[in-house]
């Protein structure tokens, strides 16, 4: 890697050719001299450094930084060499150069200037050596920063080298190699070269991009081993824990921070000329002499917090200490206050992130125990804890408490509570938030996917367009889940209430081609949620040919669907081409599945068995089982109710009744919808005792039945001609829709009955109003009794097992079953 530097524009090939890192480097501690760690620009817009050289040494090095910004490098080579005639030179006079190759960063030209230094015999000082680091490995060349440090080690002023083994280290951040990095730290062990809350502070932001927690104990054991933390080190600290989701941890830093921010006694934190926090301590190793006040923390409010903080067993001594904390950190500048409020942010941050609810109410009730006025960013995390882990309407009411205090939530806080209401569906109030937002917000994109996700839940192809027009107003870009999202929405005109027909197809194939166009003017290609959405909304409008055109397309990105995501798309198709009743097309589609590799799944299986009902083909339906099992599915109770359809389409009822036992007998347990197929096809066929047989074995597995099965059930007794017979049916099985417990029955009995029997007009508005509650099944029960009650000429009982009609199923249900047993 070294040679590659060697191709920058130099002065003379054999100079460089003869350049060697084992070269004798003099450093000399009584010449540090202090530069700024970053050059300032001017007004002029060039770097300033604020040397102390002469005037005609600072204007050369200006004239060689304009040319090096300017993309002049062979004007400033040559510049660097008339410098070289200077007699003598010290380190003053590349200063500046090197401060500028180190931000921009110029890893050759340092070079350059290096052995410019050399040969004129420059001694370097710490800031000089820092220059030369830092612009290496911004360049990207770590090797050669390493064999820097290793000139380091021969110098006879070891204590100075430490501040640039951690500009190596705070640069090493967010690598995925750490050979470069366990160098160093193996360098700085073998010179006994101790480490700073600076160098502990890198370490941790090395352990955090690694995502390695393990390594943040080891960092925090370490450190407190020699160190008494300083409030930013402790920070730093809250901050790696949090980040990594070990908020126990991260609390118990956040007591210890708390005690010694107490401490400080009004004590200033000084800054750095980048606006950085600085330590008040000396940035040396040095042990832990002085041991912590035992303060204690308490809530305002009680909490479950108290017994991790009470430490002492006298109450009273623990509210003096409280209070003593409170009054101590009342003493302490504005700037220890506000880095002690960033911690309990970070803590509560993490707390969203993590949905630790319950540790975000207490960092709460401690910050006012504290006396720490919590800022917007602190309501921020609190809310997005809160809507997390308790719902959205603690959060808005978060929101009303912030905004009482004179605080305005920032648009994080507003999108989080507009995404929390499109979850719950509270299509206005998402709608509402999200109005609040600034135009300005990064991740404005986020809530407008979530309420568009919402709308496509609730099919409200009206709100999205208003939705998708208020994007256009503010500027917002779509990313590939909002062309998802319209494509699920307006991807259909008549599905699912009508079947589509050629005006809705046309409709159809100009929305898609608007989408598409927008897509493509925003150079965004589809994906696999976009083509999922887009292939399913085409099969529910019919569009076969279409839906088979944007498959093809689907095989054609290999790169970037997976194999199970194929297989998943490939679902689609298969289930539209069965509701299509395109059988051939579907037995095509999966034989090329199988032939191009793609993995088939117990859905697949399924709908390919119940493509044989169409056939009623029960052999080919048993040979796909047979492949299910040789591939290492287990049939589950849809395939067996996708079998049972086959059996039925050949109208092979005892076979079906047989498999139905056999199921059973396996420890499978059928579902409502296993046995209303059965139903369905006894109902149209007229097989009123194969009907009363499923009826009571539903009962006796203790499955209540749904409105699919009262319909079918009371269909094929009037079907019949048995009126009275069909009433019956329909009051007992609608209690049982209500309840299998007859205790039940009778609890609610008055209440039901006044709205069965009532002769109110309003009596069936009433039980509407269930419908808004989502009870549905409950709806559809009151209304059946009401109608047989009605119609009826008996009252009705509400000990619907006594009834006439279920004792007798009752009585005849072992003799069928016998029957359609294998046994």
């Amino acid at each position: 890697m070294l040679r590659l530097l060697w191709r920058a524009p130099r002065r003379s090939t054999d100079i460089y050719c003869s350049y060697k890192f084992q070269l004798k480097v003099g450093f000399n501690a009584s010449e540090n001299r202090e530069h700024s760690t970053h050059a300032q620009a001017n007004s002029t817009g060039y770097y300033s450094s604020g040397w102390r050289g002469g005037l005609a040494s600072r204007s050369a090095q200006i004239q060689i930084v304009n040319a090096l910004r300017s993309g002049q490098r062979e004007r400033a080579s040559a510049m660097l060499s008339d410098i070289a005639l200077n007699n003598p030179l010290t380190a003053e006079d590349f200063s500046y150069i090197l401060e500028y190759c180190a931000e921009a960063p110029d890893p050759m030209f340092v070079m350059e200037a290096w052995q410019t230094m050399e040969e004129k015999s420059v001694d370097l000082d710490k800031g000089i050596c820092r220059y030369f680091v830092r612009a290496l490995c911004k360049g990207g060349y770590k090797k050669e920063a390493l064999d820097w440090l290793t000139l380091l080690e021969d110098s006879n002023c070891i204590s100075n080298t430490l501040p640039t083994y951690n500009v190596f280290l705070s640069l090493s951040s967010g690598t995925q190699n750490l050979r470069d990095v366990n160098s160093c730290l193996d360098k700085m062990d073998s010179q006994f070269i101790g480490k700073s809350e600076i160098t502990y502070g890198e370490l941790l932001k090395l352990a955090v991009s690694q995502k390695k927690l393990h390594a943040v104990y080891e960092i925090w054991t370490d450190c407190t081993k020699y160190y008494t933390p300083s409030i930013i080190l402790l920070r730093k600290c809250i901050q790696s824990f949090a980040k990594l989701g070990d908020l126990d941890a991260a609390h118990n830093v956040l007591q210890q921070m708390v005690k010694v921010a107490a401490t400080y006694n009004g004590t200033r934190i000084r800054l750095s000329r980048k606006q950085r926090c600085l330590s008040p301590s000396l940035d040396i190793p040095i042990p832990a002499l002085v041991e912590l006040p035992d303060l204690m923390l308490l809530p305002t409010q009680k909490s479950e917090m108290d017994e991790e903080l009470i430490v002492c067993q006298d109450s009273d001594r623990s509210k003096f200490d409280q209070e003593e904390v409170k009054h101590r950190l009342e003493m302490a500048s504005s700037r220890v206050k506000s880095y002690l409020r960033h911690a309990f942010n970070d803590i509560l941050h993490a707390c969203a992130r993590f949905q630790n609810c319950d540790l975000a109410d207490k960092l709460y009730s401690q910050m006012h125990g504290l006396g720490l006025r919590p800022s917007r960013h602190s309501y921020g995390g609190l809310i997005k804890a809160v809507t997390t882990g308790k719902g959205v309407a603690d959060g808005i009411r978060l929101i009303e408490t912030m905004e009482r205090a004179g605080l305005q939530p920032d648009n994080d806080t507003l999108a989080s509570i507009s995404v929390g209401c499109s979850k719950i569906l509270d299509l206005d109030l998402a709608e509402s938030f999200l109005g609040r937002i600034s135009n300005e917000f990064a991740n404005l994109i986020r809530p407008f996917n979530a309420l568009l996700a919402a709308c496509d839940i609730m099919d409200q192809p009206d709100r999205a367009i208003r939705i998708l027009a208020q994007m256009k107003k503010s500027n917002v870009k779509s990313n590939i889940r909002t062309y998802a999202l319209m494509f699920s929405l307006f991807g259909n005109v008549n599905a699912p209430y009508e079947d589509g027909n050629m005006l809705s197809h046309v409709d159809v194939s100009r929305r898609i081609r608007i989408i598409e166009s927008d897509m493509s003017k925003n150079e965004i290609p589809h994906s696999f949620y976009s083509l999922s959405n887009l292939i399913k909304a085409l099969g529910a409008e019919g569009m076969i040919d279409e839906m088979l055109k944007y498959l093809n397309l689907a095989e054609g990105m290999s790169p970037r669907i997976s194999l199970i995501q194929k297989s998943d798309l490939y679902n689609i198709v298969l289930v539209s081409l069965l509701k299509a009743g395109q059988v051939h097309s579907a037995i095509r589609i999966f034989n090329n599945m199988r032939l191009y590799g793609i993995p088939s799944t117990t859905a697949i299986y399924n709908i390919m068995i119940e493509c044989c009902s169409l056939l009623s083909s029960s052999k080919s339906a048993w040979a796909l089982v047979s492949l299910m099992y040789q591939d290492g599915f287990v049939p589950q109770i849809f395939t067996y109710t996708a079998l049972i359809k086959v059996l039925l389409s050949e109208e092979d009822f005892d076979c079906a009744l047989k498999l139905m036992h056999l199921i059973g007998a396996e420890g499978i347990q059928p579902d409502i919808e296993f046995y209303n197929t059965i139903l369905t096809g006894a109902s149209a066929k007229g097989r009123i005792h194969v009907v009363e047989h499923i009826i009571e074995q539903i009962h006796r597995d203790r499955i209540p039945p749904d409105p699919a099965t009262i319909s079918c059930t009371f269909s094929t007794y009037m079907d019949a001609g048995l009126h009275i017979t069909a009433i019956e049916a329909l009051r007992v099985l609608s209690m049982r829709m209500i309840s299998l417990d007859p205790s039940v029955l009778q609890e609610k009995r008055a209440a039901y009955e006044e709205l069965v029997i009532i002769e109110d007009l309003n009596a069936e508005i009433k039980i509407m109003e269930l419908f808004k509650e989502s009870e549905e099944y409950l709806a559809m029960a009151l209304l059946n009794l009401r109608f047989s009650a009605i119609i009826g000429s008996s009252p009705i009982s509400w000990l619907p097992d006594e009834s006439v009609w279920a004792r007798r199923l009752s009585s005849y249900y072992e003799s069928r079953k016998a029957r359609w047993s294998l046994n």
